[in-house]
């Protein structure tokens, strides 16, 4: 009988030095998703894109190839049935005949209390001496003075107030937008080891990082995804793997290349 994807990525682990503790400090991911990954428990990881993700990070960390893993999975992967028991059951009809007395007696209560207010402040405003109201002088204005009154206050508010634009890379950095028209799983870090983008974006979507490059850029469904660099256009087709994977580095021209491959241990 065949190993499962679990016990060969164990095995590839082990092989490697490595804990899983140590395994999830280098893919920057909890030590939970390598061991989920390990017992064969997809289902704690969500949708398959999220499986397909981590299941390819932690083969190529561990030396494992991928393409194998990622038939077995495909073979395995099942839709679970929903579960009929977490179907909300109908309130009796005896707690709905104690429910509708309480909120009548609430409400009698509220629409007293607030006629009383209304009562007791009308009283307190008619009996209330009225206070006079202080003026204050306005000096005569000399001649050849700025006005700083009023009426200058309103006319410096009405002034229009420029729109500030969105904050543009900062120096040394590059600019990337991401366009989904379909949910994908992005990854992408700069030269500095920062992550900029890490999850499911879905789509129609449009995300856009800036960091230092050159970045590293993996996409789970590059067919779904379009890429612009500084504000042109950059193919990827290039790039696109046969299970729709690709992976690749931005640099700092604005150029798109192909990724070394991640060495495992």
């Amino acid at each position: 009988m065949s190993e499962g994807i679990g016990a060969r990525l164990r095995g590839a682990r082990e092989r490697s030095r490595l804990t899983i503790l140590q395994a999830a400090e280098r893919l920057h991911v909890d030590p939970d998703i390598l061991e989920a990954l390990e017992a064969d428990n997809f289902a704690a990881l969500g949708a398959p894109v999220y499986v397909k993700g981590h299941l390819r990070h932690y083969a190529e960390l561990v030396g494992e190839p991928v393409e194998p893993l990622f038939e077995l999975y495909s073979q395995g992967a099942r839709v679970p049935p929903p579960d009929l028991t977490r179907i909300p059951k109908a309130m009796p009809d005896d707690a709905g005949r104690l429910v509708a007395p309480a909120v009548l007696v609430v409400v009698i209560f509220a629409g007293a209390g607030a006629v009383w207010w209304g009562m007791s402040l009308s009283h307190r405003q008619w009996s209330a001496h009225p206070q006079p109201i202080p003026v204050q002088a306005i000096a005569p204005m000399q001649q050849g003075s700025v006005q700083q009154g009023p009426i200058a206050s309103v006319a410096a508010a009405a002034r229009p107030v420029a729109a500030s634009s969105p904050p543009g890379p900062a120096r040394g950095e590059i600019d990337a937008t991401l366009t989904y028209s379909a949910p994908s799983w992005t990854e992408v870090y700069d030269a500095e080891g920062r992550r900029l983008l890490y999850g499911l974006s879905g789509g129609p979507a449009t995300r856009r990082v800036a960091g230092v490059p050159p970045l590293d850029v993996m996409l789970g469904d590059a067919r779904s995804v379009s890429l612009e660099v500084d504000g042109r256009q950059a193919s990827i087709s290039h790039f696109v793997r046969s299970d729709h994977t690709a992976r690749f580095l931005i640099t700092a021209d604005g150029r798109v290349l192909a990724a070394p491959p991640k060495k495992g241990g």
